[in-house]
Protein backbone atom coordinates (compact mmCIF):
# COMPACT_ATOMS: atom_id res chain seq x y z
CA UNK A 1 0.00 0.00 0.00
CA UNK A 2 1.28 3.42 -1.07
CA UNK A 3 1.82 5.87 1.90
CA UNK A 4 3.98 8.46 0.49
CA UNK A 5 2.15 8.79 -3.08
CA UNK A 6 -0.91 9.32 -4.12
CA UNK A 7 -1.21 7.56 -7.38
CA UNK A 8 -3.91 7.35 -9.86
CA UNK A 9 -4.56 7.00 -13.46
CA UNK A 10 -7.81 8.59 -15.45
CA UNK A 11 -8.50 9.10 -19.25
CA UNK A 12 -4.93 7.57 -20.37
CA UNK A 13 -3.14 10.42 -18.00
CA UNK A 14 -1.41 8.90 -14.70
CA UNK A 15 -0.88 11.41 -11.79
CA UNK A 16 2.18 10.41 -9.35
CA UNK A 17 1.53 12.82 -6.29
CA UNK A 18 4.75 13.06 -3.69
CA UNK A 19 2.82 12.86 -0.08
CA UNK A 20 4.93 13.71 2.55
CA UNK A 21 4.22 16.73 3.45
CA UNK A 22 5.28 17.04 7.22
CA UNK A 23 9.18 16.44 5.53
CA UNK A 24 8.39 18.75 2.39
CA UNK A 25 8.16 15.59 0.28
CA UNK A 26 12.09 14.77 0.60
CA UNK A 27 12.93 11.52 -0.88
CA UNK A 28 14.26 8.97 1.84
CA UNK A 29 13.94 5.47 1.04
CA UNK A 30 10.05 4.79 1.52
CA UNK A 31 9.34 7.49 -1.35
CA UNK A 32 11.68 6.54 -3.62
CA UNK A 33 10.70 2.51 -3.14
CA UNK A 34 6.49 3.87 -3.76
CA UNK A 35 7.83 5.90 -6.67
CA UNK A 36 9.67 3.17 -8.59
CA UNK A 37 6.72 0.80 -7.97
CA UNK A 38 4.45 2.95 -9.63
CA UNK A 39 7.21 3.67 -12.30
CA UNK A 40 7.17 -0.09 -12.91
CA UNK A 41 3.49 -0.09 -13.05
CA UNK A 42 3.67 2.83 -15.75
CA UNK A 43 6.21 0.96 -18.24
CA UNK A 44 3.93 -1.84 -18.72
CA UNK A 45 0.81 0.21 -18.98
CA UNK A 46 0.10 0.71 -22.57
CA UNK A 47 -3.18 2.42 -21.81
CA UNK A 48 -1.28 4.95 -20.33
CA UNK A 49 -0.03 7.37 -22.79
CA UNK A 50 1.30 10.27 -20.25
CA UNK A 51 2.38 10.51 -16.62
CA UNK A 52 2.30 13.75 -14.71
CA UNK A 53 4.70 13.47 -11.55
CA UNK A 54 3.78 16.33 -9.18
CA UNK A 55 4.17 17.15 -5.30
CA UNK A 56 0.75 19.56 -4.87
CA UNK A 57 0.37 23.03 -5.02
CA UNK A 58 2.58 24.06 -2.28
CA UNK A 59 6.26 22.23 -2.64
CA UNK A 60 7.56 20.13 -5.04
CA UNK A 61 10.33 18.34 -3.65
CA UNK A 62 13.22 19.68 -0.77
CA UNK A 63 15.37 17.27 -2.01
CA UNK A 64 17.42 14.31 -0.53
CA UNK A 65 16.57 12.85 3.31
CA UNK A 66 19.85 14.82 4.66
CA UNK A 67 19.71 12.40 7.70
CA UNK A 68 19.97 9.50 4.96
CA UNK A 69 23.54 11.11 3.49
CA UNK A 70 24.71 11.24 7.54
CA UNK A 71 24.14 7.76 7.42
CA UNK A 72 26.37 7.05 5.10
CA UNK A 73 29.57 5.44 6.55
CA UNK A 74 31.67 4.60 3.85
CA UNK A 75 32.79 5.42 -0.12
CA UNK A 76 31.22 2.65 -0.68
CA UNK A 77 27.40 3.02 0.72
CA UNK A 78 27.08 6.70 -0.33
CA UNK A 79 28.41 5.08 -3.39
CA UNK A 80 25.03 3.34 -3.68
CA UNK A 81 23.16 6.18 -2.20
CA UNK A 82 24.07 8.02 -5.42
CA UNK A 83 23.51 5.28 -7.73
CA UNK A 84 19.94 4.64 -6.34
CA UNK A 85 19.13 8.41 -7.14
CA UNK A 86 20.30 8.13 -10.31
CA UNK A 87 18.56 5.02 -11.33
CA UNK A 88 15.13 6.38 -10.02
CA UNK A 89 15.77 9.30 -12.39
CA UNK A 90 16.69 6.67 -15.25
CA UNK A 91 12.90 5.11 -14.55
CA UNK A 92 11.46 8.25 -15.21
CA UNK A 93 14.01 9.10 -18.56
CA UNK A 94 13.00 5.79 -19.86
CA UNK A 95 9.26 5.75 -19.12
CA UNK A 96 7.69 4.76 -22.73
CA UNK A 97 5.43 7.74 -22.20
CA UNK A 98 6.36 11.20 -22.25
CA UNK A 99 6.48 12.44 -18.52
CA UNK A 100 5.41 16.05 -17.31
CA UNK A 101 6.69 17.36 -13.78
CA UNK A 102 4.34 20.07 -12.59
CA UNK A 103 6.96 21.93 -10.12
CA UNK A 104 5.45 24.36 -7.28
CA UNK A 105 7.23 25.61 -4.63
CA UNK A 106 10.70 24.07 -3.91
CA UNK A 107 12.08 21.84 -6.31
CA UNK A 108 15.69 21.04 -4.74
CA UNK A 109 18.53 18.81 -4.82
CA UNK A 110 17.35 15.81 -5.80
CA UNK A 111 13.98 17.20 -6.14
CA UNK A 112 15.21 19.40 -9.21
CA UNK A 113 17.07 16.39 -10.22
CA UNK A 114 13.98 14.51 -10.36
CA UNK A 115 12.61 17.23 -12.45
CA UNK A 116 15.44 17.23 -14.95
CA UNK A 117 14.28 13.78 -15.55
CA UNK A 118 10.98 14.35 -16.51
CA UNK A 119 10.61 15.40 -20.65
CA UNK A 120 8.50 18.60 -19.83
CA UNK A 121 8.76 20.98 -16.86
CA UNK A 122 5.54 22.95 -16.25
CA UNK A 123 5.62 25.75 -12.95
CA UNK A 124 3.85 27.57 -10.76
CA UNK A 125 5.21 31.23 -10.42
CA UNK A 126 5.88 30.26 -6.61
CA UNK A 127 8.34 27.38 -7.73
CA UNK A 128 12.05 28.02 -7.25
CA UNK A 129 14.66 25.49 -8.50
CA UNK A 130 17.94 24.61 -7.35
CA UNK A 131 21.20 22.47 -6.71
CA UNK A 132 22.41 23.59 -3.35
CA UNK A 133 24.36 20.40 -2.06
CA UNK A 134 27.78 23.05 -2.49
CA UNK A 135 26.77 24.02 0.63
CA UNK A 136 26.72 21.04 2.66
CA UNK A 137 30.29 20.34 0.76
CA UNK A 138 28.64 18.11 -1.97
CA UNK A 139 27.24 18.24 -5.37
CA UNK A 140 24.56 16.86 -6.81
CA UNK A 141 25.02 13.08 -7.07
CA UNK A 142 21.36 12.01 -8.88
CA UNK A 143 22.11 13.43 -12.16
CA UNK A 144 21.85 17.07 -12.05
CA UNK A 145 25.79 17.52 -12.94
CA UNK A 146 25.27 15.83 -16.18
CA UNK A 147 21.80 16.26 -17.08
CA UNK A 148 21.63 20.13 -16.00
CA UNK A 149 24.42 20.85 -18.57
CA UNK A 150 22.25 18.90 -21.06
CA UNK A 151 19.19 21.21 -20.98
CA UNK A 152 20.78 24.27 -20.32
CA UNK A 153 24.15 24.52 -21.52
CA UNK A 154 27.70 24.15 -19.26
CA UNK A 155 28.08 27.52 -18.24
CA UNK A 156 24.89 28.13 -16.74
CA UNK A 157 24.86 24.81 -15.25
CA UNK A 158 27.88 25.40 -13.57
CA UNK A 159 26.71 28.64 -12.08
CA UNK A 160 24.06 26.63 -10.55
CA UNK A 161 25.41 23.97 -9.25
CA UNK A 162 28.91 26.21 -8.42
CA UNK A 163 26.72 28.73 -6.13
CA UNK A 164 23.73 26.37 -4.97
CA UNK A 165 21.86 29.63 -5.62
CA UNK A 166 18.35 28.50 -6.34
CA UNK A 167 16.34 30.54 -9.34
CA UNK A 168 12.52 31.41 -9.83
CA UNK A 169 10.30 29.83 -12.17
CA UNK A 170 10.90 33.61 -14.65
CA UNK A 171 14.74 32.39 -14.50
CA UNK A 172 13.92 28.81 -15.16
CA UNK A 173 11.68 29.90 -17.71
CA UNK A 174 14.36 31.82 -19.63
CA UNK A 175 17.05 29.41 -19.24
CA UNK A 176 14.94 26.43 -21.21
CA UNK A 177 14.69 24.87 -17.89
CA UNK A 178 11.07 24.91 -17.87
CA UNK A 179 8.28 25.35 -20.90
CA UNK A 180 5.04 27.22 -19.19
CA UNK A 181 5.04 29.19 -16.01
CA UNK A 182 1.55 29.40 -14.61
CA UNK A 183 -0.54 30.63 -11.15
CA UNK A 184 -0.34 27.91 -8.78
CA UNK A 185 -3.70 27.23 -8.70
CA UNK A 186 -3.87 26.38 -12.45
CA UNK A 187 -0.65 24.22 -12.37
CA UNK A 188 -2.27 20.79 -12.48
CA UNK A 189 -4.95 21.66 -14.53
CA UNK A 190 -2.25 22.89 -17.21
CA UNK A 191 -0.21 19.91 -17.01
CA UNK A 192 -3.48 17.61 -17.67
CA UNK A 193 -4.45 20.01 -20.39
CA UNK A 194 -0.91 19.68 -22.07
CA UNK A 195 -0.56 15.56 -21.43
CA UNK A 196 -4.32 15.40 -22.88
CA UNK A 197 -3.00 17.22 -26.42
CA UNK A 198 0.09 14.03 -25.83
CA UNK A 199 -2.73 11.76 -25.42
CA UNK A 200 -4.61 12.57 -28.78
CA UNK A 201 -0.97 12.02 -30.67
CA UNK A 202 0.14 8.59 -31.77
CA UNK A 203 1.52 6.14 -28.72
CA UNK A 204 4.19 4.86 -31.01
CA UNK A 205 5.46 7.59 -32.77
CA UNK A 206 5.53 9.64 -29.59
CA UNK A 207 7.76 6.48 -27.82
CA UNK A 208 9.97 6.21 -30.83
CA UNK A 209 10.65 9.94 -31.03
CA UNK A 210 11.48 10.00 -26.65
CA UNK A 211 13.60 6.82 -27.31
CA UNK A 212 15.65 8.73 -30.41
CA UNK A 213 16.05 12.15 -29.04
CA UNK A 214 17.38 10.58 -25.75
CA UNK A 215 19.52 7.98 -26.97
CA UNK A 216 20.83 10.15 -30.05
CA UNK A 217 22.14 12.89 -27.40
CA UNK A 218 25.16 9.99 -26.28
CA UNK A 219 26.03 9.00 -29.90
CA UNK A 220 27.93 10.27 -32.05
CA UNK A 221 25.74 11.94 -35.23
CA UNK A 222 25.99 9.53 -37.63
CA UNK A 223 25.14 6.37 -35.34
CA UNK A 224 21.99 8.81 -34.12
CA UNK A 225 21.08 8.44 -37.78
CA UNK A 226 21.25 5.17 -38.05
CA UNK A 227 19.17 4.56 -35.51
CA UNK A 228 16.76 7.41 -36.81
CA UNK A 229 16.77 5.41 -39.92
CA UNK A 230 16.13 2.19 -38.45
CA UNK A 231 13.06 3.38 -36.13
CA UNK A 232 11.28 4.73 -38.95
CA UNK A 233 11.71 1.53 -41.06
CA UNK A 234 10.08 -0.19 -37.70
CA UNK A 235 7.31 2.24 -37.22
CA UNK A 236 6.44 2.19 -40.93
CA UNK A 237 4.76 -1.59 -40.27
CA UNK A 238 2.14 -0.26 -37.60
CA UNK A 239 -1.09 0.67 -38.13
CA UNK A 240 -0.88 4.57 -37.08
CA UNK A 241 1.43 5.18 -39.48
CA UNK A 242 -0.54 3.45 -42.53
CA UNK A 243 -3.45 5.02 -41.27
CA UNK A 244 -2.20 8.39 -40.92
CA UNK A 245 -0.85 8.79 -44.12
CA UNK A 246 -4.02 7.30 -45.72
CA UNK A 247 -5.91 10.08 -43.54
CA UNK A 248 -3.99 12.59 -44.85
CA UNK A 249 -4.35 11.34 -48.61
CA UNK A 250 -8.28 11.15 -47.89
CA UNK A 251 -8.36 14.41 -46.23
CA UNK A 252 -10.05 13.00 -43.15
CA UNK A 253 -8.66 12.82 -39.63
CA UNK A 254 -7.09 9.98 -38.68
CA UNK A 255 -8.15 7.14 -36.07
CA UNK A 256 -5.07 6.23 -33.97
CA UNK A 257 -5.08 2.87 -32.17
CA UNK A 258 -2.01 3.13 -30.38
CA UNK A 259 -0.70 -0.32 -32.72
Amino acid sequence: MLQNVNFQKKDAIATIELHRPQKKNSLNADLRRELEECLKELADDRNVRVAIITGGEEIFCAGADISEIQESTSAESAYKHSREFQILCDQIERLPQPVVAAVSGYALGGGCELALACDFRIASTTAKFGLPEIKIGAFPGGGGTQRLPRLIGASKAKELIFTGEPITAEEALALGLVMKVVPKERLLEEAKNFAAKLVALPRLALQASKNLINRGLEMELNSGLELEARSFGTLAMSHDLQEGTRAFLEKRKPNFTGD
